[in-house]
């Protein structure tokens, strides 16, 4: 336990007020268990929202950065470093990918993708193929671009104008998408399973429409893989089990195993357009962030490990339907891997957020995905016995709220 010098007081005094963190200060890490200033230990559901892939502390990666910090730090990209051409080098054997662009995150990383279709659209059609289709309910980032191109109006108001030429249809209505796709359109962008929008997966039958409607118009089709890459899903990226290939992939969060690190995939054809000064990052693919990333991505394309993900869906799936149906909280309980969903019913929707207090006084860190759903994302190499002991701390924190009424 370390020496409390500063507490939750101390961010009202110092931050800007845009995030509102509970009062714990989490100190350590070790697996899947945290512990904070006062020793309290909690099971980590939340995984960094999703960022945490190989949990905390873990060995491989620690000593892969403490190697990295004893040779080479940062040199910006004046000059190429090792560890990024490694990285690239592996994702590109890896992925359907030939060119990689490094940044510090999923916004940067999405920010590079559109800015991207703009440019090839502009370079192969003219400058009159310029939108962007999106969805409803989607995420992209909290830069001005990626928030206008992101589906969820909240995080725009305030921040107007935003970027023009983006059109939003629902997720999930390949109807919807063709009677707005047109030759104008530059883009789709998509998540292969919306996060923030409630943990959605996409059908089969929507994911290969949207390819084909894409081909149709001359569009790239944009993968939004910062939630559901790295492993998250149970393939290394979510679109290697959906029998469709995009043109650009975007990725970040689990990719560095919490070192912030973020990329944009794609192939040397529309790499092409951005050529020498269109776009850059001071700190993007610096030496520390490519060597851990490399050591994650190493780590998660093992077979095994991504087969096990698929499996702890299931656990996942059982504990939170033995839940709902013991408390008669949840409509219903979705996701991918170990991206995982149970959207609250009737009485208890937009009341996720008292859950989650009350799951952290059971010892359990977990999120929500909007108001309405409860999202799992665990290290990817979450213990069975973890699990099994999160689930009883989520039922007792459950037991809690249910016993108060949703009025309380």
């Amino acid at each position: 336990m370390s020496e409390v010098k500063v507490s939750r007081e101390t961010f009202n005094d110092v931050m800007v007020p845009n995030y509102n963190p509970p009062a714990i200060i989490p100190v350590r890490g070790e697996g899947s268990r945290i512990w904070d200033q006062q020793g309290t230990e909690f099971i980590d559901f939340a995984g960094g929202i999703a960022v945490n892939a190989l949990g905390h502390s873990h060995p491989r990666l620690v000593a892969a950065l403490k190697d990295q910090a004893d040779n080479l730090w940062h040199l910006s990209n004046v000059f190429t470093n090792e560890p990024a051409l490694e990285l690239a080098k592996r994702l590109t054997e890896l992925t359907f990918a030939e060119r990689v662009f490094f940044c510090n995150s999923g916004a940067e990383a999405n920010e590079a993708a559109f800015k991207l279709v703009r440019k090839y659209a502009f370079d192969n059609f003219g400058p009159e193929k310029n939108e962007i289709i999106s969805f409803e309910k989607s995420f992209h980032g909290r830069t001005l671009f990626t928030v206008s191109v992101g589906g969820q109006k909240k995080y725009r108001e305030g921040f107007e104008p935003a970027p023009g030429g983006i059109t939003h249809v629902e997720y999930n209505n390949l109807e919807a998408l063709k009677e707005a796709i047109s030759d104008r359109t530059c883009a789709v962008v998509m998540e292969p399973v919306q996060g923030e929008g409630g943990i959605i997966p996409a059908t089969p039958e929507f994911v290969k429409g949207v390819r084909e409607l894409c081909d149709q118009h001359n569009a790239l089709l944009v993968f939004d893989e910062v939630q559901t890459g790295a492993g998250r899903t149970g393939e290394l990226y979510a679109y290697m089990g959906m029998d469709v290939t995009p043109d650009v992939l975007t990725s970040a969060k689990g990719l560095g195993g919490g070192f912030p690190v973020g990329a944009m995939l794609t192939t040397a054809k529309i790499a092409e357009s951005l050529g020498m000064g269109t776009h850059g990052s001071t700190y993007g693919g610096n030496p520390l962030a490519c060597r851990v990333a490399l050591e994650v991505i190493n780590t998660l394309s093992d077979e095994k490990l991504l087969a096990d993900v698929k499996r702890k869906f299931g656990l996942f799936v059982d504990g939170l339907e033995s839940i709902g149906a013991k408390h008669g909280i949840f409509e219903d309980v979705r996701g991918s891997g170990l991206l995982v969903g149970g959207e609250l019913k009737g009485e208890w929707k937009g009341k996720g957020p008292r859950f989650l207090a009350a799951a952290r006084e059971e010892g359990l860190m977990l999120l929500v995905a909007g108001p309405n759903v409860l999202r799992m994302t665990p290290s990817l190499i979450i213990s069975d016995e973890d699990i099994k002991e999160g689930m009883i701390r989520l039922e007792r924190a459950v037991a809690k709220v249910v016993a108060e009424g949703a009025d309380a």
